[in-house]
C-alpha cells in the first residue's frame, strides 16, 4: 500500500467508530465535506482543457432517440500536429477517466494523468513525435456535456432528464473534435476497457479516418458477466436515498449520493484488480489490531476500498457514473448491423493491435482472442499480445512500460509502412 493511501485510509478509520450505529447511513462512515458532485463546472480552472461546440450549437440526435440542444466537448492535447496532420493519435478513456490522460496535479486537475508513462516525451505515445488527443466523453463530468451540465432550455442541470448515450454517440462527438483540430485521419485510435469500445466503433463508423486501431482489454460486446457486475454497482448507487432519483444537485455538501457512488466504486475496484494483487498488498492486516472484535473495525483492504470510494466522489458525478456504465453494457459492435460478420465487414482495412492482461477477470484474455480471430476472419490484420501483470483489469493502466512498448513499436510500423 502506498503511503498516501495508508494515511488516507487510516485517517478515516477511526471517525466512524465514535458515532452511534443508528446515526450512520453507512457503517464505516465517510467524510462530512464530500461534494454533491465532483463534476467540473464553467468558471472552474480549465487547466489543459480546451472546448469545442459540436454542430455549432445545433441539436444533436442520439442513437437511443434522445436529443440534446447543444453539446460541448472538453479535450486536451500534447505534442504538435505535423503540417500534414498525419501524426495524430486519439486516446479514448475508460469509465471514470477523463481528458487528463497526461500531466500533473494542479488546481484544475486533482489527479495526475491517468496514462502517465504511456503518454509523454520518450514514452510509447511519444509527445515529441505524436500529437496526442484525449476527449472527455459525451455524458462525462469533466468539461463535456453531461448530466451535471446546465440544460440551456431550463437553466438547471439536466440531472435525471439527461438522455441515454451510447459509445457510438461518444465517437460521433470525437469525430467533430477531430474536424475542429483539422485531423482528417488518425494515425491511431487507442483505448482500454470503455476506451477500447470507442476504438472499435471508430473502425466501424469511420473506417476512412483511421490508419490503425488499438483496442485494449475490451470486447466486441459486453458479456453477461460484465453486465452483472455493472448492475450491482448501479443498484448500490441508485438505492442511496440521497441519490434522489438523480435530482440531487441542489443538496448541500455532505448530503449528496456519496455513499452509493463510493460503494459502487468499491464493487468495481474488486473486479478491476485480482485476488493475488489484494493478497500481496493487504493480506489480512487490520487497520487497528487492538479492535479486531469491534463490529465495524476494518481490514486494511476495506480501508483501501473506502479511500478509493471517497477519492472518486471528489472528482466524479453519480449520474455520469450510471450513464457511462450503462453505455458500456449497451456496447455491441453487431447491434443494428445485421450480424457481427456484417459489422466487421465495415472495418477499416488497417492493422489492429489488441492487448490482454493475464490476471484480468473482467475482460479475460479469451475476449481479446475472439476479437483478434473475428478481425482476421473478416480479412483484417490483428496482432495480439498478452501482458504479464498481477493487477487485473487495471493492468492496462498500471503496466505502463509494457503497454507503452507495444504501442510505440506498433505505431512505428504504421508510420514506416506509410
Amino acid at each position: 500500500m502506498s503511503g498516501d493511501e495508508t494515511q488516507s485510509g487510516d485517517g478515516s478509520a477511526g471517525r466512524d467508530l465514535d458515532l452511534p450505529l443508528d446515526a450512520m447511513l453507512h457503517p464505516r462512515g465517510y467524510s462530512a465535506d464530500l461534494p454533491v458532485t465532483g463534476a467540473w463546472q464553467p468558471g472552474d480552472p480549465a487547466g489543459g482543457r480546451r472546448f469545442h461546440s459540436v454542430g455549432h450549437g445545433r441539436p444533436f440526435a442520439l442513437e437511443g432517440g434522445g436529443i440534446l440542444p447543444g453539446i460541448t466537448m472538453a479535450f486536451e492535447t500534447w505534442g504538435e500536429l505535423s503540417p500534414a496532420a498525419d501524426n495524430a493519435v486519439l486516446v479514448c478513456h475508460a469509465l471514470t477517466g477523463d481528458s487528463h490522460a497526461h500531466g500533473g496535479v494542479d488546481e484544475a486537475h486533482s489527479t495526475p494523468g491517468w496514462w502517465n508513462g504511456v503518454i509523454g516525451p520518450g514514452c510509447g505515445l511519444d509527445t515529441d513525435r505524436y500529437f496526442v488527443v484525449c476527449v472527455n466523453v459525451l455524458g462525462g463530468c469533466q468539461g463535456s456535456t453531461g448530466p451535471a451540465s446546465v440544460d440551456p432550455e431550463t437553466g438547471r442541470p439536466y440531472a435525471s432528464a439527461f438522455p441515454v448515450v451510447t459509445v457510438r454517440d461518444m465517437v460521433r462527438c470525437q469525430a467533430s473534435v477531430a474536424d475542429h483540430l483539422g485531423i482528417g485521419r488518425w494515425l491511431g485510435v487507442v483505448g482500454g476497457s470503455m476506451g477500447g469500445m470507442q476504438a472499435l466503433e471508430w473502425s466501424v463508423m469511420y473506417p476512412e479516418r483511421v490508419r490503425s486501431v488499438v483496442p485494449i482489454a475490451t470486447a466486441l460486446a459486453a458479456s453477461a458477466w460484465q453486465i452483472a457486475w455493472s448492475a450491482a454497482g448501479r443498484t448500490a448507487l441508485a438505492i442511496d436515498p440521497r441519490f434522489r432519483d438523480g435530482d440531487y444537485y441542489d443538496a448541500s455538501p455532505g448530503d449528496g449520493p456519496h455513499v452509493g457512488l463510493a460503494v459502487a466504486r468499491s464493487i468495481a475496484q474488486i473486479h478491476y484488480r485480482s485476488d493475488p494483487a489484494f493478497g500481496d498488498r493487504f493480506g489480512r492486516e487490520m487497520v487497528d489490531p487492538r479492535r479486531v472484535f469491534d463490529r465495524w473495525d476494518r481490514f486494511q483492504v476495506e480501508s483501501y476500498l473506502d479511500y478509493q470510494g471517497e477519492k472518486l466522489v471528489r472528482r466524479f458525478d453519480a449520474n455520469s457514473y450510471l450513464l457511462l456504465n450503462r453505455a458500456m453494457d449497451l456496447h455491441d459492435v453487431a447491434r443494428d448491423r445485421g450480424s457481427l460478420e456484417k459489422a466487421l465487414g465495415r472495418l477499416a482495412p488497417v492493422p489492429f493491435l489488441t492487448l490482454s492482461i493475464t490476471s484480468d477477470i473482467l475482460y479475460p484474455t479469451a475476449q481479446q482472442e475472439d476479437l483478434r480471430d473475428a478481425i482476421r476472419a473478416a480479412g483484417g490484420r490483428c496482432d495480439h499480445h498478452v501482458i504479464q501483470s498481477p493487477d487485473g483489469h487495471d493492468g492496462f493502466l498500471l503496466a505502463t512500460d509494457e503497454v507503452g512498448r507495444h504501442l510505440g513499436s506498433f505505431l512505428e510500423k504504421i508510420e514506416s509502412n506509410g
